[in-house]
């Protein structure tokens, strides 16, 4: 395994998913997760290091999940990864959290569709810094 390369993509997925989530929740969400903070922890602050300690792992889970099964078949790829890793992560995880906590459906699945924009994206992105494999030559 090139380590540099892997590690390179790993920060680059990082980097891009906090990004997004960051405008997700300060943009897009931000009402409904206001509508939510009588469910959050009242020092939720003083532990967000756990937070993109989880980020930091997750980015590094996922692009070596990618190199594992790669079959250089480029951005088609990549989107399918993207996709096979929101259904095995964020739905069952957003369903979840729709069955224990008092959140409304609506919710739910705005952030389901804007977690499966951020998976696409990073499926892509890690596709196309692992470059499609070279055609074997033909003699």
């Amino acid at each position: 395994m090139n380590w540099k390369r892997f590690f390179v993509a790993s920060l680059v997925i990082y980097v891009v998913v906090q990004a997004m989530d960051f405008v997700v929740n300060q943009v897009f969400m931000k009402s409904a997760n206001e509508s939510l903070k009588s469910l959050w922890r009242t020092d939720m602050m003083s532990r967000m290091w756990v937070m993109y300690l989880i980020g930091v792992l997750v980015a590094l889970l996922f692009t070596f999940i990618f190199i594992k099964g790669r079959e250089g078949k480029g951005i088609s790829e990549g989107v399918r990864y993207g996709i096979i890793i929101w259904l095995f992560v964020s739905v069952p995880m957003g369903a979840s959290m729709w069955v224990l906590l008092p959140i409304p459906y609506m919710i739910v699945f705005r952030a389901l569709l804007f977690g499966l924009l951020e998976m696409l994206v990073a499926g892509i992105l890690v596709a196309v810094i692992y470059k499609p494999l070279a055609a074997p030559a033909k003699a």
